[in-house]
């Protein structure tokens, strides 16, 4: 079918659904294949519960009146939301970066939507699928998209970038993670910088840690707004809280967010610095971070029977454990303890970047250190600080944790290292 006339439907409909799980009344839903599954098959249900047409790439699913037959239904979905966002005439502030990409979205999005209506990447459905839908649900009466991009092999930040045609952008930061995919940290800086590389091609403007030596040289042909300790919007962190808390001393403005980890203060930053460039007024910003609450195990502090747990185990990689051990390290607290999961998607460099964190351990006080499962296995961390299972170090950290302790919950999502949360 003819995108425009896909786009019709598009117009007419609720809105694009994926999911049988998540179907609106009246959707157009997308069948996707998968690696382990084929989106076809859910033709009928997503029919019978409401979907106003649905997208299908196989004929043998084929409801007359009901389907409409491509070549391929993730290509299609892609070429709709280009068509979409080519009708757009709104700022788009595409965001990546090894660490903080969906915190720094939702900082923006939070100071942002004090003076203007944002729509943003939901979660974290930043792929290949995930953009395609951000860019598809921005909504006509829209002034500005937050658009999320993750990446995990060379070139996909190029790729999605072509579909979102960001005019604006921020890269938190450039690390090691997804080194598997990725091949090589060359690789890495290659895949993030092309976000600034498609800002620049239309002129638009890049928000920039001034304090990042890597990334001011990546964007030294673009045009700049820079942050940091240094740059044209300047702040100070204070690193011994617990909260992050930091002042902006060009406004005479102390903020106190809820946000673990001094390790959030470029995120914050570069939301005050896109803010500050959009107009919106400093009061609103400062109520904005300081209203602002973290979710979904990201940066989260929780008070459990005596502990403080900082929860921090959405993922992990290299880069973003170091600064969160760090961070542990210096906050006030007595009882300090570490609960970390191995990190995944290393390659080659997984045994030799976990034992960078043992070799980092063992340089710090820690009352206690449980380590879970992976390469810290292959390390050369004391042996009754490392556990094979779950259910072996639940076991001992029941047995042996101390009271009132300050706790540092983190590693890779397959580790699902919340699941400790029950035994504290």
């Amino acid at each position: 079918m003819d995108i425009k006339k896909l786009y019709e439907i598009y117009l007419e409909s609720s809105g694009v659904c994926t999911d049988t799980r998540a179907i609106t009344p009246n959707c157009l839903f997308f069948c996707l294949k998968g690696a382990n599954f084929d989106g076809n098959r859910f033709a009928k249900e997503a029919a019978d519960k409401g979907a106003k047409c649905v997208v299908i790439d196989n004929e043998d699913y084929k409801i007359i009146g009901t389907t409409i037959t491509v070549s391929d239904t993730l290509e299609t979905l892609q070429q709709l939301a280009v068509f979409h966002r080519d009708k757009l005439n709104i700022p788009v502030v595409g965001i990546t970066g090894t660490n903080g990409k969906t915190t720094t979205k939702e900082l923006l999005n939070a100071v942002l939507s004090t003076k203007y209506k944002v729509q943003s990447t939901k979660g974290n459905l930043n792929n290949h699928i995930g953009v395609p839908l951000t860019l598809l649900n921005i909504e006509p009466q829209t002034e500005i998209a937050i658009v999320e991009m993750g990446a995990n092999h060379i070139g996909e930040i190029a790729q999605l970038c072509d579909l979102a045609k960001p005019n604006y952008g921020i890269i938190t930061n450039i690390g090691k993670a997804h080194i598997e995919g990725f091949g090589s940290v060359e690789g890495i800086i290659q895949t993030k910088s092309a976000l600034y590389n498609a800002v620049n091609k239309v002129d638009g403007t890049l928000f920039v840690n001034a304090d990042d030596d890597l990334l001011m040289k990546l964007s030294e042909n673009g045009k700049i707004l820079t942050y940091g300790r240094h740059g044209d919007v300047q702040g100070i962190c204070n690193e011994k809280k617990m909260y992050m808390t930091f002042r902006l001393p060009q406004f005479g403005k102390n903020i106190s967010t809820q946000l673990t980890g001094a390790y959030n203060f470029y995120n914050a930053m570069s939301a005050v610095t896109a803010a500050l460039h959009f107009d919106v007024s400093i009061e609103d910003i400062v109520y904005a971070l300081i209203a602002y609450q973290p979710e979904n195990n990201r940066s989260q502090v929780k008070m459990i029977h005596g502990h403080t747990v900082i929860i921090d185990a959405y993922n992990a990689n290299p880069s973003s454990m170091k600064v969160a051990i760090d961070n542990l390290s210096s906050v006030k607290g007595e009882n300090k303890v570490l609960m970390l999961g191995a990190m995944m998607e290393l390659g080659k460099d997984s045994i030799t970047e976990h034992e960078k964190i043992v070799q980092l351990i063992k340089k710090m006080d820690f009352k206690q250190v449980y380590l879970l499962g992976g390469d810290f296995l292959n390390t050369s961390a004391d042996k009754s600080q490392v556990f094979d299972t779950y259910d072996t170090m639940a076991e001992t950290i029941k047995k042996n944790l101390l009271p009132s302790s300050t706790i540092l919950l983190k590693g890779s999502r397959s580790m699902k290292m919340e699941r400790f949360l029950e035994i504290l």
